[in-house]
């Protein structure tokens, strides 16, 4: 390739199907009447950051990409500052990460939508490159990428079927003007909300109609953004919504979940509204939700789900293989798929949540329940430890990489348990900072990911421990206070998250 060639022609990052998405772009923009478009990317922690930019600049970063800070990537939740970028290798002993320097933005001009709520407004999803066109390797979305490749040099793909729980809630107080804004390392005030529908009548449709009024921009904007939505429920506390997506391929699932979230927060936000993926917020009355995670594998070849039981079987040896990686490697993944102080909370005995390494058959206590029948072409398994806060490319990454180990060393995964929570194996940590002691401990994850992403994630997620250890030791009963939802974890992950 040519030098003079421009960035994305020059380091090959466009398969057939990005260039031909990209070569339509200019049309495209015209026939919607977009103005502007917003140039998105995931961060570590699952949130959305980038640039809006013209239809030109947009147009522009196609071909040559566009520039973009990476000082997010040195911020915990609170934006507290864990790396020091102007030390040498920028606090990663990388050097071309010293001084803060400059990532290129390159828009994946197959995700591109036309925003609903947002008036003649484009949304892309975006993969950050260094300047020498290698990927940057804190990026989520190259974790997951990398991941599903190395399943699909196996012979597999992974199909994923999205089942999140959330809180709906009516803003009282935005806390602008009579609370705090916040600083570097501490959140500003979350806003005072109201439940708005009563609880603890689980799938009662009287209490769906309540919160109709605001949940029909939301599915009419879902739907319109073309994600596969299946259904919406009135789950079990007050203000707890229940949303189910049919299956999409791995990564698709990863950036529908991303996608999903924000256009939640934003159209009921511009409603007055906050609706919030916090495991459990502090607000009484309130119970955990969670986001359990649906999977199976379809043989690249013949397009045959490979986890089909036979006679007297739960599933195949593929897929009970596929369990057995999963558990082994349950304790380390728990920073991936509970990635918050506050998601630990669920992990309780007797609370619809697992709490230790099982697996049964349509089992919701144990943490893979097997949804499976002898020929039954849709058998899969659920993940149910996961909270609705986790980051989706590290979640999904996590659990297809634990996965396929299984089955290439053939792991099995012990009886199935039929009393998840009275059974005698290993429990799940029980907090994050026990979860990071796994994670950092784990040949397997850093062979997976790589050392520099494993001890990159757990020095990050350790700065948000060490500010809640700290809060706890300002109290005068640190045991006792932190038996409730704390004024910190409502903080720090309400609003945020």
């Amino acid at each position: 390739m040519s030098t003079s060639a421009k960035f994305v022609a020059r380091h090959a990052l466009y398969e057939a199907a990005q260039q031909e998405a990209a070569d339509r772009a200019r049309n495209l923009l015209a026939e919607k009447g977009i103005e502007m478009v917003r140039l998105a990317w995931p961060d570590q922690h699952g949130l959305i950051r980038g640039k809006t930019m013209t239809v030109d600049s947009y147009l522009a970063a196609l071909e040559s990409g566009t520039e973009i800070t990476m000082a997010p990537f040195f911020f915990d939740t609170a934006n507290a500052i864990v790396f020091n970028p102007f030390s040498p290798g920028g606090g990663f002993d990388m050097p071309e990460l010293s001084g803060s320097p400059n990532l290129t933005m390159v828009p994946d001009p197959t995700t591109f939508r036309v925003l609903p709520w947002a008036p003649d407004t484009g949304w892309v999803l975006c993969d950050l490159y260094f300047r020498d066109g290698s990927p940057f390797p804190f990026s989520p979305r190259s974790i997951l990428r990398n991941t599903l490749a190395q399943l699909e040099s196996a012979g597999y793909h992974l199909i994923t079927g999205l089942e999140v729980e959330w809180y709906l809630t009516r803003v009282l107080d935005d806390k602008l003007v009579t609370g705090s804004l916040g600083a570097p390392g501490m959140p500003a005030d979350p806003p005072e909300v109201a439940a708005v529908a009563r609880g603890y009548n689980y799938l009662l449709e009287s209490h769906l109609d309540e919160i109709d009024d605001v949940l029909r921009p939301v599915r009419q904007a879902v739907t319109a953004l073309g994600l596969p939505l299946r259904s919406i429920d009135d789950e079990w506390a007050p203000s707890q919504v229940e949303t189910t997506f049919d299956v999409l391929e791995g990564m698709a699932a990863a950036d529908s979940m991303l996608l999903f979230r924000s256009a939640v927060k934003q159209i009921c936000r511009r409603g007055g509204y906050l609706a919030s993926f916090m495991s459990t917020p502090g607000i009484p009355g309130f119970y955990a939700s969670g986001w359990h995670l649906h999977t199976s594998l379809v043989d690249t070849v013949t397009g045959e789900n490979v986890m089909v039981p036979g006679e007297g079987e739960l599933l195949s040896d593929i897929g009970r293989h596929y369990v057995g990686g999963t558990l082994a490697h349950a304790a380390a993944a728990s920073p991936f798929m509970t990635p918050t102080i506050n998601g630990y909370r669920r992990r309780r005995p007797y609370s619809l949540a697992p709490d230790r390494l099982t697996w049964g058959l349509d089992n919701r206590a144990a943490m893979m329940r097997v949804i499976s029948a002898p020929g039954d072409k849709a058998s899969h398994v659920e993940n149910r430890v996961g909270e609705p806060a986790a980051n989706p490319y590290l979640y999904i990454a996590a659990q297809a990489a634990a996965g396929l180990d299984g089955i290439k060393n053939k792991t099995e995964p012990g009886a199935p348990s039929v009393d998840p929570y009275a059974a005698d194996v290993p429990r799940l940590p029980t907090s994050l900072k026990e979860g990071l002691a796994a994670l950092g401990a784990s040949r397997f994850y850093r062979e997976a990911f790589g050392d520099r992403f494993v001890d990159y994630l757990v020095t990050m997620k350790s700065s948000e421990v060490s500010r809640y250890e700290a809060h706890l030791a300002e109290q005068p009963d640190p045991q006792g206070y932190a038996e409730t939802v704390t004024e910190w974890e409502h903080r720090e992950y309400f609003e945020l998250f």
